[in-house]
């Protein structure tokens, strides 16, 4: 029998939930949030009861039944680094959660929403696939500096998702039989490499390349200058590396429709910023190609951007030679969700636990 499962994924500005029984989805609704109902919190696990709230009264408007539900699975956040899978959600996590203070993300508010309305139902809550899934490799972690190990975040839902179904549907074997590069370019952006069904190496958006919302890789010595001039806080050079750098940062808006829009009607440095944009993308894929040995199956291009056809245009002139290019557009981070909750519900995955997490 299918199991019917809540899920919930929080963002900055909105919190998506969908119904599923199965891999059918039953309804789907973004609740969105507007700077004015966000003011009154200055932490985002403030915003716990007002969300909590918004998504009881969206599901009472759509009758949804709670006692009908197997599991309620949300996105994982900034847990402390870990593998990939399922994790069922207990206290000692939301416990956790509450410890996140720097640039803490909507996304650490998951595991809180789906435990309060799994709990008095008696049914397990899940994440799957936090923002913080760090499988690389010893090799690919090495920086030049041992204080600064590489760490990987960034899209690992979506990402691992969509390598899922690549495997299954385009090259009809399992994952761990596939070496995949993975892109996802949204407000962010963030890509993967898959090798033995692990993410071996990435690339986050604080390194090589920029994304809409981010400023990615830049010069070191330049930036400690900055940091160190006096003119900007530290809330400032954050700032700059998430929400206020990137396309932001060089043309005013992280709208890429916008922006294809002027380059359209001739604005040629809207066009140098959003290819450079696209280069540094390209660039940080032929990267992650190189660690692979150049064996790659497939490049998948996902996130919102991969609708653009000047995005997939772009990128699959650049980086064709190292494989096909698949396109996976949009984000399926919903479908992630359930499935990963039905994998643990129909006994073909052990749920990970918290407790099994190193904390550093």
């Amino acid at each position: 029998m299918d199991k019917r499962v809540l899920v919930i994924n929080p963002g900055s500005t909105s919190t998506k939930l969908a119904l599923f029984c199965g891999t059918e989805k039953v309804f789907d609704k973004t609740l969105r949030h507007s700077r004015e109902d966000l003011q009154p919190f200055a932490w985002v696990m403030e915003q716990a009861d007002f969300r909590q709230k918004a998504i009881e009264q969206a599901l009472a408007e759509q009758q949804v039944d709670l006692n009908g539900l197997d599991a309620v699975c949300a996105r994982g956040g900034q847990l402390p680094y870990c593998a990939a899978g399922t994790y069922q959600v207990d206290q000692d996590m939301v416990d956790f959660m509450y410890t996140v203070r720097d640039a803490a993300h909507a996304s650490n508010l998951g595991c809180v929403l789906a435990l309060r309305i799994a709990r008095p139902l008696g049914i397990p809550a899940f994440i799957c696939d936090p923002v913080t899934v760090d499988e690389m490799t010893d090799e690919a972690r090495m920086s030049g500096l041992p204080e600064l190990p590489r760490m990987m975040t960034g899209h690992a839902l979506n990402c691992r998702a969509m390598a899922m179904r690549c495997a299954s549907e385009v090259l009809h074997k399992p994952l761990a039989d596939c070496r995949l590069i993975v892109l996802h370019l949204g407000g962010g952006g963030s890509a993967r490499l898959f090798i033995g069904g692990k993410m071996v190496d990435g690339v986050r958006d604080d390194e090589w390349m920029f994304a809409p919302e981010r400023m990615g890789g830049v010069s070191l010595q330049p930036l400690v200058a900055m940091c160190f001039s006096g003119e900007y806080t530290k809330q400032d050079i954050m700032g700059f590396i998430r929400g206020k750098g990137g396309l932001v940062a060089h043309l005013g808006t992280a709208d890429a429709i916008e922006v294809e829009r002027r380059i359209r009607e001739g604005d040629r440095h809207a066009k140098l910023v959003y290819d450079g944009m696209l280069y540094s993308c390209a660039r940080a894929l032929g990267g992650l190609a190189a660690a692979a040995d150049g064996r790659v199956d497939r490049v998948i291009l996902t996130g919102g951007l991969a609708h653009s056809r000047y995005v997939v245009e772009y990128l699959t002139r650049k980086l064709s030679f190292i494989a096909p290019v698949e396109v996976m557009a949009g984000e399926f981070e919903l479908e992630a969700l359930a499935a990963g909750a039905c994998r643990v519900l129909n006994g073909e995955e052990q749920p990970r636990r918290f407790a099994d997490i190193p904390k550093a």
